[in-house]
């Protein structure tokens, strides 16, 4: 047996330059199909952020009745679980006592000091913004002790779903207005201090101090889908008188 051998003989090319270049070109194609796939996997891994429409109202009437802050959702691209919201408010004021500028705000999220709102007289504990209308499941109150389906967490957000938050008005005071004299008592007394550990809707959502802005400053409102970590919500609210 023998093994025949096959030699170019001078002056011959093993590939001829057109065939090169196609096998260049075809291998430049598969790479770039490659990496566009890849890249597209990538971009496409992420949900896109949902689209959230909302009238904010705050007042302070500079007394506990009347005084609020309301979110009403008027669209959604698509219904957005609170659980997976966070709402942050800032602003600055003047202090009503001595005139000195002072800022505030509060950060509010399922599980983030709950419950934060503690309204020791009324009975009620949740987690504020407590939720009413549509896109809460299970009975639902206007006032007193909220159910846990109302708490900031446990509903969804959906047009006609609002969230709401006011100063406690158990025997007609609040902590951020000072001291009231309840039921025709002769002794005043203090919200924080005579029923510790007292915490407020009002505080819950706009921070200690929220008593010093008036009609006319801004509350920065931002809220956030903590899911895809985007902000879906950004607005600047005037703060009102009623």
């Amino acid at each position: 047996m023998f093994m025949k051998s096959f030699r170019l003989k001078h002056g011959e090319e093993a590939v001829s330059p057109v065939v090169g270049v196609m096998l260049m070109l075809v291998v430049t194609i598969i790479i770039a199909a490659v990496v566009s796939a890849f890249a597209g996997g990538l971009t496409t891994s992420k949900p896109a952020a949902p689209s959230l429409g909302m009238d904010i109202h705050i007042a302070n009437s500079g007394e506990p009745l009347n005084s609020y802050i309301r979110f009403d959702v008027q669209s959604v691209s698509t219904p957005i679980p609170t659980s997976d919201l966070k709402i942050t408010t800032s602003w600055t004021t003047t202090n009503r006592t001595d005139g000195a500028m002072i800022s505030g705000g509060n950060t509010t999220e399922m599980g983030l000091n709950s419950p934060n709102v503690n309204d020791i007289p009324d009975g009620d504990q949740h987690q504020a913004p407590h939720g009413i209308g549509a896109g809460i499941t299970g009975q639902q109150v206007m006032s007193g002790v909220f159910n846990t389906n109302q708490w900031f967490g446990n509903y969804t957000l959906v047009p006609g779903t609002s969230m709401v938050e006011f100063p406690s008005v158990a025997y007609g005071y609040s902590e951020e207005y000072g001291s009231f004299t309840p039921g025709g008592s002769t002794d005043p007394y203090n919200y924080a201090t005579d029923y510790p550990p007292a915490l407020d809707g009002m505080d819950a959502v706009l921070g200690g101090g929220w008593n010093n802005l008036r009609p006319g400053d801004i509350v920065h409102i931002t809220i956030v889908d903590t899911k895809i970590g985007e902000s879906i919500l950004e607005k600047d609210v005037a703060v009102t008188s009623q």
